[in-house]
């Protein structure tokens, strides 16, 4: 599941701010980069601790928190929430008041768990993709078929129509030439697209 785009939100805990960036990256030097600009906007900010997973790689920073009470817990929120490709970081104005161990872990935990509240996510698919060329006569019959069966990428209408479309369905050259009376759809390879998703927090 990856972040359709990117997101920030501020949270106050026993006077300490909390600051949360979260950004979709596709790989560890975007990571990086995003850090590094993060750091130049808050370059007075007493901690910025991050967490990062793109595919099998894993990164966190508690930059200067006791170990384990920042970066740990922005990963585990990430993790636990099958994220991929991303890339949180949490920049602390401390407020005066210690917090713990404890009262750290549970505040970093919680600035990404409110970000990702505001944020909105896509899931991947990979389809076939496939190509139909046929008269108007027979595009009238199979129009709403191709539109609601199918993810119908595209629609050429030339001296014949053309339609591109992807399913994953291992009937789906049969059903189309019941509309087409006999006329084969052809693969043209694959295709990824993305569709709106929902985490549970």
């Amino acid at each position: 599941m990856y972040l359709k785009a990117e997101i920030d939100n501020t949270i106050t805990i026993e006077k300490s701010k909390f600051i949360t960036y979260i950004k979709r990256v596709k790989n560890e030097d975007e990571y990086k980069d995003f850090l590094l600009k993060i750091r130049k906007k808050h370059y007075d900010s007493s901690h910025i601790c991050s967490g990062f997973v793109c595919h099998n790689i894993k990164r966190s920073s508690d930059d200067g928190e006791p170990s384990g009470t920042a970066g740990a817990p922005i990963l585990n929120v990430l993790e636990r929430n099958s994220l991929d490709e991303i890339c949180a970081l949490v920049v602390r104005y401390f407020g005066g008041i210690k917090l713990g161990t404890g009262g750290l872990t549970r505040a970093y935990s919680n600035s990404i768990v409110e970000a990702l509240k505001k944020a909105k996510f896509v899931e991947e698919y990979e389809y076939n993709k496939y190509e139909l060329i046929i008269s108007y006569e027979l595009g009238n019959k199979i129009d709403y078929f191709l539109s609601s069966q199918t993810v119908l990428l595209s629609t050429k209408y030339d001296i014949n129509i053309t339609y591109t479309f992807c399913s994953n369905d291992i009937n789906i050259v049969e059903k189309v030439c019941e509309y087409t009376k006999g006329i084969k759809p052809i693969n043209i390879g694959k295709q990824k697209i993305e569709k709106d998703a929902t985490i549970n927090l």
